[in-house]
C-alpha cells in the first residue's frame, strides 16, 4: 500500500549544513569569540574606572568632543564609538544577512523558519513583558521597550568559551543564524522607532554616494580610495537625515554582492565574504569593545545604588525580559513550530539543548546598550539603571544557560568527536558525506 503524504517521515530541525557551510561558520565563531573576550575585558575596565576615585577621568575622556563642527560632525568620543565605529559592526551584520538570505541557511524555506520564528519570538515576548512591567510607569518609560529584545553574539560566545563547551555543529548554526535575524529586526527597530527629526533632503542625499558604492561593487571593484569615501559620505549623510548612523552600514552591507561567477560559470565567494573576512576582526576586535568601553560604564554607586538601579521598573523590566523572555520567547517559539509542522530534532540532540540556547539568547548587550542610550539620552538616570539591568540580566542569563549547557557538556563531546570522524580519508568528515 502507497504511504500516504502524512505518513511520510517528519523533517528535521537542527540539522547540520554543507561542510564548506560548516567551515564558514566555525571561522566566524572564532573572530567572535576572541572579540567577545575583548568585549569583557572593555566591559570590566569601563566599570573600574567609573566606579573608582579616579572616574571623573573616565567620563571627561567619554565626553571629549572630536570633528568637524561645520559638517555637525563635532561628536564626542562617546557618540564617535556609537554612531561611527558601531556602524562596522552593523556593515559585518549587513553582509552576513545578506549572505544567509542569498546564499546561507536562511535562502531554504524549510530550514529559515525555526531560526527565523525562533527570533521573533524572542524579540516579541522580552518586549511585551517590558511593556506590561512598565505601562503604570509613565510615557518615559515605554522608551526603553526595545532594550532587552537584542542578543549579543561575541558576548555569548565569550560565555561558551569561558566554561568551555563544545556545541555540535547544529547548535553553533542556529545560535549564530537566530543571532543574524536579532541583528536584522535590531536594525528595523533602531531605523523605525529610535530615529527624530527626519530630514529629506539629508536622506536624499545620502542616496547618491550609495548608489555609486553600489555600482562599484555590482562592478566587482575593491579600490579602498573609491569605496570608503563614498561609504564615509553616505554614512555622514545618514547622520544627518535623523535616522541612526549605523543604518547606513546595513545598507552599504546589503549593496555588496555575495556570490561572484567563478571559473566555467560556476558559482564563486563573492566581495562580501572577502569584505567580511577583512573587516570581521576589526569590527569584533575593535570597533564592539571601544564602543563597549565607553557605552558599559556606570557609575554603580556602591551596593546601595546598586539597589535603587535595581528597583526602577526600567530595570526590573529589562532583568526579567532577558532572563525570562528570551528563553521562553525562543524555546516556546521552537517547540510550536516542530509540533505544528510534525518536524523533530536532530540525532544526538534534545530539547534541553534548545532550552540552553534558548538561556543564552538572553545575553543581551551591544545592541542593548545602543537602545538604552537612543531611548533615554546618554547619562540619563534611566539610561544608567538601564545598563545596570542589561549586565544584570545578561549575567545572569549566561550563569543559568553555562549550567545547563555545561551539564550536557559530555554528550557535546561525543558528539563532536562523531562531527570530526574521517575514516575514508577525504578531507570531509564522515557524517557531512553520508546519506
Amino acid at each position: 500500500m502507497a504511504n500516504r503524504p502524512h505518513d511520510a517521515a517528519p523533517s528535521r530541525v537542527f540539522s547540520r549544513s554543507s561542510f564548506p557551510e560548516y567551515q564558514r561558520i566555525l571561522a566566524i565563531l572564532r573572530t567572535e569569540t576572541v572579540g567577545g573576550a575583548l568585549l569583557l575585558a572593555a566591559t570590566v575596565a569601563a566599570l573600574a574606572w567609573a566606579n573608582s576615585p579616579l572616574a571623573n577621568g573616565y567620563f571627561a575622556l567619554r565626553e571629549v568632543k572630536i570633528g568637524y563642527a561645520p559638517w555637525h560632525l563635532e561628536l564626542s568620543l562617546g557618540h564617535w564609538a556609537s554612531d561611527g565605529l558601531l556602524a562596522v559592526f552593523f556593515f559585518i551584520a549587513g553582509l552576513e544577512l545578506k549572505r544567509e538570505f542569498v546564499a546561507g541557511e536562511l535562502r531554504k524555506p524549510a530550514k529559515a523558519i525555526v531560526p527565523v520564528a525562533a527570533a521573533v519570538g524572542g524579540v516579541v515576548l522580552p518586549a511585551l513583558i517590558y511593556v506590561v512591567i512598565n505601562l503604570g510607569s509613565g510615557a518615559e518609560t515605554l522608551k526603553g521597550w526595545a532594550i532587552p529584545t537584542a542578543t549579543d553574539i561575541a558576548f555569548a560566545l565569550a560565555v561558551l568559551a569561558v566554561i568551555n563547551t563544545h556545541l555540535p555543529a547544529p547548535l553553533r548554526t542556529f545560535l549564530l543564524t537566530l543571532a543574524v535575524v536579532d541583528d536584522l529586526i535590531a536594525i528595523g527597530i533602531i531605523a523605525f522607532f529610535y530615529s527624530s527629526g527626519l530630514q529629506p533632503f539629508m536622506l536624499l542625499a545620502a542616496a547618491v554616494p550609495l548608489a555609486l558604492f553600489t555600482f562599484l561593487v555590482q562592478k566587482r571593484v575593491r579600490s579602498w580610495y573609491l569605496l570608503l569615501p563614498l561609504a564615509a559620505a553616505t554614512w555622514a549623510f545618514i547622520h544627518a537625515s535623523g535616522i541612526h548612523a549605523t543604518v547606513a552600514g546595513v545598507l552599504l552591507g546589503f549593496a555588496v554582492p555575495v556570490v561572484a561567477s567563478g571559473k566555467n560559470g560556476e558559482p564563486a565567494a563573492g566581495l562580501a565574504e572577502s569584505f567580511e573576512h577583512r573587516l570581521r576582526p576589526f569590527s569584533a576586535g575593535f570597533a564592539v569593545p571601544v564602543f563597549a568601553f565607553f557605552s558599559a560604564g556606570v557609575a554603580l554607586g556602591g551596593a546601595e545604588g546598586l539597589g535603587a538601579a535595581l528597583r526602577d521598573p526600567v530595570a526590573a523590566g529589562i532583568v526579567l525580559a532577558l532572563v525570562a523572555g528570551k528563553t521562553a520567547g525562543v524555546l516556546g517559539t521552537t517547540f510550536l513550530i516542530t509540533k505544528t509542522t510534525r518536524a523533530r530534532l536532530d540525532d544526538g540532540l534534545a530539547w534541553i539543548d534548545v532550552a540552553g540556547l534558548a538561556m543564552l539568547a538572553g545575553v543581551g548587550f551591544t545592541v542593548s546598550l545602543l537602545i538604552a542610550e537612543l531611548g533615554f539620552g546618554s547619562g540619563s538616570p534611566h539610561d544608567d539603571h538601564a545598563k545596570v539591568a542589561i549586565l544584570a540580566g545578561s549575567l545572569a542569563a549566561a550563569v543559568l544557560a553555562a549550567v545547563v549547557l555545561k551539564a550536557r557538556n559530555r554528550h557535546y563531546r561525543h558528539v563532536v568527536r562523531e562531527e570530526l570522524r574521517d575514516d575514508d580519508g577525504d578531507g570531509v568528515p564522515d557524517v557531512f558525506t553520508r546519506a
